[in-house]
């Protein structure tokens, strides 16, 4: 608690706007910045006429996220290779939810849902952020965007629809991801290839993100053969002086690789079935900075 009550109520609020904005926008630089913004306009407001605050904050939230996804989205045109979101640390310590909220919250923010909602328009992504992830009836969606409840229900069916039928199928289940993890960061950290191979789904697929500024996979691979090859041969590229640190991310585990103290590469995988199905690469040094302080 503070002496004033506007941080107290918008401090209450933050972890929920946070997570509007990022899930919104896939990076928690530009998240912080609509949460600051958002800030900003709720302590020039008007508050005696705010008589749900919550509401109110996550209406200039949303709206702030949406134009700077209309933003965001004019300059990806431009973006070089593949993208992936900002890794989002999710490590909730004592203040974790219990396990089916943190199973929720984890599908709508993993690597694999945010790389679909890139491909929705600013209005569906919203809709479909308020809606799946936090639960917010059709009726106050409405009320947020200024839309009518018909149309926002056809929003929410055509983007859940949209995601539904693009993002790949994964196993949830943290303790088995973890030792699949760990198993493949043997494999691929001492080059082994047969290692490899016995990890990966036939069907594996690898995504690089380096933004342009550091050597990453230009095109998404896939197959085994390929992905194990690509991985043993950039293994020795590492260097012997880096160090691993496992975390979880989006909520899942994820390998944050430093080489002289500073991040150089975060790994995540989607398995199912004991396999991995996907590897995301995070290389743009911009998105992983953040990182140092975990």
């Amino acid at each position: 608690m503070t002496a004033d009550p506007a941080t107290d109520v918008f401090e209450e609020h933050r972890t929920l706007l946070t997570g509007v904005a990022y899930r919104m926008l896939g990076r928690v630089a530009d998240a912080e910045d609509v949460v600051q913004d958002a800030w900003l306009r709720w302590s020039r407001a008007e508050r005696t006429e705010v008589r749900e605050p919550r509401a109110y904050l996550v209406r200039i939230t949303t709206r702030l996220a949406i134009d700077r996804l209309r933003q965001a989205q004019s300059r990806a045109e431009s973006y070089v290779g593949p993208w992936l979101p900002e890794p989002y640390v999710t490590e909730y310590g004592e203040a974790a939810p219990d396990a089916a909220d943190r199973a929720v919250l984890a599908d709508t923010v993993s690597l694999a849902v945010l790389v679909v909602l890139e491909t929705l328009s600013p209005l569906e992504r919203a809709v479909f952020v308020l809606r799946e992830a936090f639960g917010f009836p059709f009726a106050e969606i409405a009320a947020l965007l200024d839309r009518g409840e018909p149309a926002v229900r056809k929003l929410a069916g055509r983007a859940r629809r949209h995601v539904e039928e693009r993002r790949p199928r994964y196993d949830v289940d943290p303790g088995r991801r973890r030792e699949l993890t760990e198993r493949f960061l043997v494999a691929a950290s001492g080059g082994d290839l047969d290692g490899l191979m016995s990890v990966l789904a036939p069907d594996v697929r690898l995504v690089s993100d380096g933004g342009g500024q550091v050597k990453a996979a230009l095109r998404i691979m896939h197959s085994a053969d390929k992905v194990a090859r690509f991985l043993a041969a950039v293994a020795p590229t590492v260097g012997s002086e880096a160090t691993l640190r496992l975390l979880e991310v989006n909520g899942g585990p994820a390998v944050l690789v430093l080489s002289g103290g500073k991040p150089d590469s975060l790994f995540q995988l989607d398995a199912r079935e004991g396999r991995v199905t996907s590897v995301y690469i995070q290389r743009n040094p911009d998105k992983l900075r953040h990182l140092a302080e975990h």
